[in-house]
């Protein structure tokens, strides 16, 4: 019996195969083969007015994809279909049996956490249909991002600098545009402080007879300093034992959080290099996936892998060194789909197999092993020793704190702070009494909320509930793109366009971007997967709402003029201004499309170099798709091209041609780089 395999990713082919052995034939889809087409109403792909009903279409590029796989499934006598094990694998699965054809009874879908042999096996031998409901919650999900990407988008275009919008992304550009806004009309108010300094301690100034005190103002605080001597009395010392429990396994934002804080990897990135480590990396005998699936917004861990680990703990540790399995707690329109991000084997250390990984994959890897590890250790326990010392009324106080026991921290110390504030043995003071070197005021402002990191953004998403955590990085990535903000010293700040766009969409869409509404949509589309409620009726109350909205927008929001070069059209003399294409900025008329005038770049008809092939120019062109390249003026005669800069310096090794490529300079005969000096 001929069996047929189709997961997503090429990478996954070789492993999988060799797991199930020979009467399997594992094929990759390479991804999405389906999408929805832009023809229709508003170019949508959706019939609004009959039930939503998707068009769908092949993605360009795919359809070579698409029919060397109904080869394959023609060629076999069942299919399984093995894509990723969450909504959106779910719905590729979907458009797979679909696309290619396969009858109802040949076919079943299978899904894994781990690529790994044993969870490999196991999965085919518990096979299923596909998930209905999943499919219409996910399907529903693009369909209401198509029509609100669509539409706001094209009214974004034709009224701002704006390029798009999103059902996701507009709620977290307003996120930043507010945090900026709250930042500016921030007022910081004065405060002040005072310390006591001792030979080996200080100690601060908390309250004044059992009250909590506020020191607004310098005159408080010398008036405060002028009742106080250098003479204090030692109240008391109480030293206890405080535990420090470690935080669980990785979830999807959390692991983006941590690789940004302590690896400096965007989200974007972090995906990227998650996704190899799941998909399987080849070691010295066998290729295997790293760790489980990368996609989660669930903390809990499989019996198997804590029972493992466990057992590595104690053998490696001792008994002492074993800690609890966290509980996980139950968030906003947690899907709670598959198990925590982990090591898929406790045993397949980071140092074992760093020859095997680049160097970034190492680092994500050990701290995706690192985390899981320590979220099973023990608790960290400290002595912590708090003193009271009293002044004329004045409670000042100073903690000390001494690690005594370091539990998960022997694994976890090198992404947590943890320093030991030693204080004197007070048993040791022959009296109740203690003299201050000197006491001092100091002056602090208060400072308002910071702006959004990439991390801190991800964070205030998940705890909002908007989004997913597929779709985090994309989120961050998009609105970078589009230029609505920019990144200074690792902080969000949004663009005069991120704020117009924001403030355009607000004033005709607050209803519909804005935090709430994007929450409960999630929930919704939640509700729909777990087959509650009807996904029609979600959309058709959606749309009545928002295309009245959209159609009231086109015809009401004042469209931003162009800007001004000062400069006048040498065809008709109307003003020139600066427009926005899909390439960039470029000059034109101002009576377009009366005028079609638009001005060539300065350097589009530089001379860069004489043609090494020709002796004409060569100069600065583009492709009809926009992208800038280097080529001949005798063209097509010559058809001297290249995608780097052109220098005139010739290769010392051939005498070829050296283009401008990153730092250094490369030969385009002989391929050798050379210092660009």
């Amino acid at each position: 019996m001929k069996k047929l395999v189709i997961v997503e990713s090429p990478h996954k082919c070789k492993p999988i195969g060799t797991y199930l052995g020979k009467d399997y034939k594992v094929v990759s889809s390479k991804g999405h083969i389906r999408d929805l087409a832009t023809t229709g109403k508003f170019g949508l792909g959706v019939d609004v007015d009959n039930n939503f009903e998707p068009n769908y279409i092949p993605i360009k590029g795919k359809k070579k994809v698409i029919t060397e796989l109904k080869k394959e499934v023609k060629n076999s006598d069942f299919v399984y279909l093995a894509t990723d094990p969450d909504r959106e694998g779910e719905a590729i699965s979907w458009h797979l049996k679909e696309a290619l054809e396969i009858p109802e009874k040949n076919y079943e879908r299978v899904t894994f956490n781990e690529i790994t042999k044993n969870v490999v096996e196991d999965a085919f031998k518990t096979p299923r249909k596909i998930d209905e409901n999943l499919v219409r919650s996910q399907e529903t999900r693009r369909i209401l991002d198509r029509i609100i990407g669509f539409r706001l988008s094209k009214l974004m275009q034709a009224k701002t600098g704006g390029k798009s919008a999103g059902r996701v992304q507009s709620v977290a550009l307003k996120l930043i545009v507010d945090r900026e806004r709250e930042i500016n009309a921030f007022v910081p108010e004065e405060y002040w402080s005072i310390e006591a300094d001792f030979s080996d301690f200080t100690a601060q100034l908390e309250k004044y007879h059992g009250k909590k005190i506020e020191i607004h103002s310098e005159v408080e605080a010398e008036e405060i300093l002028s009742k106080l001597t250098k003479t204090f009395k030692l109240e008391s010392v109480e030293s206890k034992d405080t535990k420090k429990t470690s935080r669980p396994a990785f979830i999807t934002s959390t692991m983006q959080r941590s690789a940004a804080t302590n690896l400096n990897y965007a989200p974007s990135k972090t995906m990227r290099i998650a996704q190899k480590l799941y998909e399987g990396v080849e070691l010295e005998s066998e290729t295997v996936g790293l760790i489980t699936y990368m996609r989660t917004d669930s903390e809990r861990l499989s019996p198997v892998f804590v029972k493992e680990t466990y057992e590595w703990i104690e053998k490696k540790y001792g008994r002492d060194y074993i800690g609890e399995v966290k509980v996980p707690k139950k968030k906003q329109n947690m899907q709670d789909a598959h198990e925590a991000i982990r090591p898929t084997s406790i045993e397949r250390t980071p140092e074992s197999i760093k020859a095997y990984l680049t160097n970034e994959e190492y680092h994500l890897y050990k701290l995706i092993y690192d985390r899981a590890l320590a979220s099973l250790m023990s608790s960290a326990v400290s002595l912590s020793t708090t003193v009271i010392l009293e002044n004329n009324g004045y409670t000042f106080k100073t903690t000390g704190n001494i690690l005594k026991f370091d539990g998960y921290l022997k694994i976890y110390s090198p992404y947590e702070e943890t320093k030991d504030i030693i204080l004197p043995d007070f048993a040791n003071y022959k009296s109740e009494v203690i003299i201050a070197n000197e006491i001092l005021k100091h002056q602090h402002f208060t400072k308002p909320l910071p702006r959004y990191t990439e991390s801190s953004l991800i964070k205030e998403l998940e705890n909002l509930g908007i989004g997913r955590p597929s779709t985090y990085a994309t989120i961050v990535g998009t609105i970078k793109e589009r230029g609505y903000v920019t990144l200074e010293d690792k902080k969000f700040v949004p663009t005069e366009i991120g704020i117009e766009t924001t403030d355009k969409l607000q004033e005709f869409f607050s209803g519909i971007v804005n935090v709430e509404y994007t929450a409960n949509m999630e929930s919704e589309l939640d509700a729909i997967a777990e087959n509650k409620v009807d996904n029609n009726q979600i959309l058709h109350e959606f749309y009545d709402d928002f295309e009245p909205l959209v159609e009231k927008a086109f015809h009401e929001m004042e469209k931003k003029e162009a800007e001004k070069t000062g400069e006048s059209c040498p065809n008709c003399g109307s003003d020139l201004v600066i427009r926005k294409g899909k390439y960039g900025t470029f000059t034109a008329c101002s009576n377009y499309p009366t005028c079609k005038y638009i001005k060539k770049s300065e350097t589009q008809n530089e001379k860069i170099i004489d043609c090494p092939k020709c002796g004409k120019e060569i100069i600065q062109k583009r492709t009809k798709r926009g992208k800038i390249f280097y080529g001949c003026t005798g063209y097509p005669k010559c058809d001297f091209a290249s995608w780097y800069k052109p220098v005139e310096k010739k290769c010392p090794e051939c005498g070829g041609v050296l283009v401008e490529k990153k730092d250094d300079l490369e030969c385009m005969e002989c391929k050798k780089n050379w210092k660009n000096e």
